[in-house]
């Protein structure tokens, strides 16, 4: 039995909140509370999504006049509530935003009307594919009201295509959570504070100071140095050694910054046969100087015009040492290193040439700065006068030997570099031996160290006379016997298609390895990491493809683009699936059991 109230003023007041409410529920969404209109964010913020062709999604915001969309609180991840897809999203290109001091988060990009993010998609070769997306965003309104953070679900469909297609991924979760150091890096630049991200670009500058592929730049300058003589200085040592540092950084800057722009391997232009033995000729001219063979100078009626200007400043000569040290990033220390990737990686994506330039600026100082203290310690420690100061010349001059042998070694057979590595160890076995008194303890010990070197020169003519190929190794007779991988090479990006679709067919996983005879990083893979037995099992299922870029072809040009790959080794996995296990890639070198976790993750080997 309902309660009805018997007065009239009773039903009255029963009637005029019903009346109430009604009118409460009808109101609009931007019914006016407290003098100001807050849209739901349905209505702040909407939202659309749709393929561009078949590897890319277009995800669009519309943002009601007065409100605003936070940049850092975007994120995008494959919705698998109804289980796998055969695809994984990439790195989103998100357009810079515009700055605001936030009363919430404090100085952050926002977007106020309309922002578009590209959003990469790998997947494998075959029909439309429908993707489920999970869409994050976060906003607020001019007017004091913040959202909370949502998430929105959408779906597009991508059109059927004979090509797979590969990019770096921004969700890990489909590999364990596994992200890659250069993607790791790569958002730390993007949204990283900027002197933190130089900082930390010095720093490891620092660690890549110590590879393989900067250790040569240290004879180069020491021999710069000590060709100085005499009248070397410390404050000259400094300033031959910073004009050497400031031109490798500037170069490796420009160089990244047009690789990054344009999508070519500067480095791998400068890799070319007639190059190397141009630069490699040089060393052994400065070599045969130092041996006082000759002596390099201008010719007389020259030296009598400029001997006054080079008295009062010597700006040639520090212009020279910079070129010198422009050419030696192009030429000596042709890597790629998860830092520089991430670097070319963030001006490639977003377009932002003055902060990737800054962190490529940064990482490159940090490369110097042990280049910088050798060669200002030279000006110290060398000495000034006598007999040693023709010895040292004479040292740095078996050290240039070396880096020419270090050269050429990369465009000559490899039984040919035993015989390249045995004229710098002949020749330092005979400086120990000749130049230095037999008689005190500094002589016995330079006597000592030019019988070991001296047997290591004749080790390499007989390993040479023998057939062999591994300077470590001259001997192959004694030489361990190791197993490496077994590659089926590739040449285009229609040889790979071919064989990531047999491989999907038969259910069987891929790995890709970029490889150049120049890369130094290559033959360090190939001795120490492929010829490691875990790593063997890791990949012992998987259909193992090794794509030859020494030449930079149009080919290889066009295989690199279509990775996003700056240069070698690079290293890429695609799963039994055929999509590419993009946040996987392993960029410069890796140890065996950093790769072989890797590769695990890649293949589903099920490793002890």
């Amino acid at each position: 039995m309902k309660y009805m109230p018997k007065s009239f003023f009773g039903r009255v007041g029963i009637a005029a909140a019903l009346a109430l409410l009604a009118l409460l529920t009808a109101l609009p969404a931007t019914a006016q509370l407290g003098g100001s209109a807050f849209l739901p964010p349905s209505q702040a913020f909407q939202l659309e999504a749709s393929p561009e062709g078949a590897d890319k999604i277009r995800i669009d915001f519309y943002v009601a006049p007065e409100y605003y969309l936070y940049r850092h609180r975007f994120s995008f991840e494959i919705d698998t509530r109804e289980g796998e897809i055969a695809a994984a999203l990439g790195n989103p290109v998100i357009p810079e935003g515009e700055w605001k001091e936030d009363e919430f988060f404090g100085r952050q990009q926002v977007y106020y009307s309309a922002v578009s993010i590209a959003l990469p998609i790998s997947r494998a070769a075959g029909e439309a594919l429908t993707v489920p997306l999970v869409v994050g965003l976060q906003g607020c309104a001019d007017a004091g009201l913040c959202y909370p953070p949502e998430k929105r679900r959408v779906s597009v469909t991508l059109p059927a295509t004979d090509r797979a297609a590969s990019f770096t991924p921004s969700n890990p979760s489909a590999s364990g959570g596994f992200v890659s150091e250069q993607d790791r890096l790569a958002a730390l630049i993007r949204d990283g504070s900027l002197p933190l991200v130089l900082a930390t670009f010095f720093g490891l500058g620092l660690l890549l100071a110590f590879t393989p592929c900067v250790l040569p730049m240290v004879p180069i300058l020491s021999g710069i140095i000590a060709g100085q003589g005499a009248a070397v200085t410390t404050a000259r040592a400094f300033g031959l050694s910073l004009s050497y540092v400031l031109g490798m950084a500037t170069i490796n800057t420009l160089a990244g910054i047009a690789a990054a722009s344009a999508g070519a391997q500067v480095q791998a232009l400068f890799q070319q046969t007639w190059i190397i033995v141009a630069f490699a000729s040089l060393f052994l001219v400065l070599a045969a100087s130092m041996f006082g063979l000759f002596t390099i100078q201008l010719p007389a009626s020259l030296q009598s015009r400029l001997a006054d200007a080079s008295n009062k400043q010597r700006a040639g000569t520090y212009g020279g040492v910079a070129a010198m040290g422009a050419l030696s990033a192009l030429i000596v220390s042709a890597c790629v290193a998860p830092p520089l990737f991430a670097a070319l990686a963030v001006i490639a994506q977003t377009g932002d040439v003055l902060r990737g330039g800054s962190v490529l600026f940064a990482m490159s100082l940090g490369m110097g700065t042990p280049l910088l203290i050798i060669g200002t310690s030279a000006g110290r420690l060398l000495p000034k006068a006598g007999a040693w100061m023709e010895t040292v010349k004479k040292f740095f001059g078996v050290l240039m030997l070396a880096v020419a042998a270090w050269m050429l070694a990369r465009v000559v057979p490899a039984e040919w570099s035993l015989l390249l590595w045995a004229i710098p160890a002949l020749a330092g076995a005979w400086l120990l031996w000749r130049e230095i008194a037999f008689k005190s303890l500094w002589g016995w010990m330079s006597r000592s160290a030019s019988l070991v070197l001296g047997a290591y020169g004749l080790a390499l003519v007989l390993g040479f006379a023998l057939g062999g190929r591994d300077p470590l190794a001259p001997i192959p007779q004694w030489a361990p016997e190791v197993r490496s991988l077994e590659f089926r090479k590739i040449k285009s990006s229609a040889d790979l298609d071919l064989e990531l679709q047999a491989a999907a067919a038969a259910g069987r996983p891929v790995m890709l390895d970029f490889y150049a005879d120049w890369c130094v990083s290559c033959k360090e893979m190939e001795r120490y990491t492929f010829t490691d037995t875990t790593v063997q099992a890791a990949l012992s299922q998987a259909v193992l493809l090794k794509a030859d870029v020494t030449a930079n072809d149009e080919d290889d040009q066009a295989l690199l683009r279509r990775f996003g790959i700056f240069g070698p080794p690079t290293i890429a996995f695609w799963g039994p699936d055929g999509a590419e296990r993009a946040n996987l890639r392993v960029v410069g070198f890796m140890k065996a059991k950093e790769f072989a976790r890797v590769a695990e993750l890649a293949t589903g080997a099920d490793l002890p």
